[in-house]
């Protein structure tokens, strides 16, 4: 069928929105029309050309929620008319990593930014002229209506607005998932989150969830010091030396508990900030992404050997997404979990490279693209 979707030709490149024809799902597969998109910084990456991706043209999206158009009978009983969330990580349920509840690293996931099928080396979305076409984690929610994977797809309840529950399919499971799993954050605890944006606000909101008696929060922008409040952060700074100096106040000089790093595009010198916020035996969390060529990070060996200190690096926030999502929406029915608050502005597809202007100025927590 004619679908639309907004696509990258090269990079550094420009989002560009053309008219694309989708394949009819196999027996494996679903067809969904979304109703919103997350405009996640990770896209911006393969835009600018920081993480490349296996093809040109790429169709991005990677944050999405929809209702199935098309879906044959299946073992996760998904039919026509559900309501569901796209993972951005796969999960195959039978890899070693699935296995041991460890979905976000399924082997699948090799293959997010290669662009075609994981199983078979073939493509669900074409242009016009018929060229192949890739798909951002074998989704490509900036795409009016997608086929993709069962293992790609949670079906939730028809009572979450779905313009909220696609953020869960990243930033909100990613954020959380930082500071509650990577970070194990406790009861009383002191935490660090660098980066006060879609997935930093989530860490805090984690971290809020778990107990931690001091949530500060790092930007320069003063919108998003502002809004770390509405999520749970008891304070706001500027810079990580003053987080570093709040946090030693707190524990005796001892140092945050964790760190979570969270900026738009990690740099080594903020690997070396964080390990140095922290206390002996304390984390540091990286979620922040960053050019793939760049190598190495100036941290102290001797603080990390000799104070026992421990460098996480974190994948959608090591979540279960079958499990994870729902989990995460029913906190929000139940009023734990602030999602309506994290969309700053929407935006039509049309609209999609304004949306990441404004994220770069530093107007959004989060934008989403909300499909008619």
């Amino acid at each position: 069928m004619r679908t639309r979707g907004a696509i990258i030709r090269q990079a550094p490149g420009k989002l560009e929105v053309v008219d694309l024809e989708v394949e009819d799902p196999r027996p494996d597969e679903v067809q969904v029309k979304l109703v919103a998109s997350g405009l996640c910084h990770s896209d911006d990456h393969h835009v600018k050309g920081d993480i490349p991706v296996g093809m040109f043209p790429f169709a991005l999206g990677h944050e999405g929620a929809g209702v199935v158009t098309k879906a044959f009978p299946n073992s996760k009983g998904i039919e026509e008319g559900d309501h569901v969330v796209l993972t951005a990580i796969p999960a195959c349920g039978h890899c070693r990593w699935c296995a041991t509840g460890m979905q976000s690293l399924c082997d699948l996931a090799a293959g997010i930014l290669a662009g075609p099928r994981f199983t078979d080396g073939t493509f669900r979305l074409r242009t016009e002229d018929g060229t192949q076409v890739g798909q951002m984690c074998g989704l490509s929610t900036f795409v009016e209506t997608t086929t993709v994977s069962l293992g790609s797809v949670v079906k939730i309840d028809d009572d979450i607005p779905l313009d909220k529950a696609c953020l869960v399919g990243c930033g909100v499971s990613t954020g959380w998932g930082s500071a509650v799993n990577s970070a194990q954050v406790q009861a009383g605890d002191t935490i660090i989150v660098m980066g006060i944006g879609g997935i930093g606000v989530n860490a805090i909101q984690g971290a809020k969830h778990a107990g931690a008696e001091n949530i500060i929060a790092v930007d320069p922008v003063e919108f998003k010091r502002q809004s770390a409040g509405v999520f749970g952060a008891t304070h706001a700074v500027a810079s990580m030396e003053e987080a570093t100096e709040l946090a030693k106040q707190f524990t005796n000089g001892q140092g945050a508990d964790s760190t979570i790093i969270t900026v738009g595009v990690a740099q080594p010198a903020y690997v070396a900030q964080g390990l140095a916020s922290i206390r002996k035996a304390g984390t540091c969390v990286v979620t922040s992404v960053g050019n793939q060529a760049e190598i190495g990070a100036p941290i102290s060996m001797f603080e990390l050997t000799l104070h026992q200190k421990r460098l996480q690096g974190s994948l959608f926030g090591a979540t279960n997404g079958n499990w994870d999502i729902k989990r995460l929406l029913n906190l929000y029915r139940d009023g734990l979990l602030k999602l309506d608050e994290l969309v700053t502005r929407s935006y039509t597809l049309d609209e999609v490279n304004q949306g990441y202007q404004d994220m770069h100025d530093g107007k959004n927590i989060r934008g989403i693209i909300r499909y008619e």
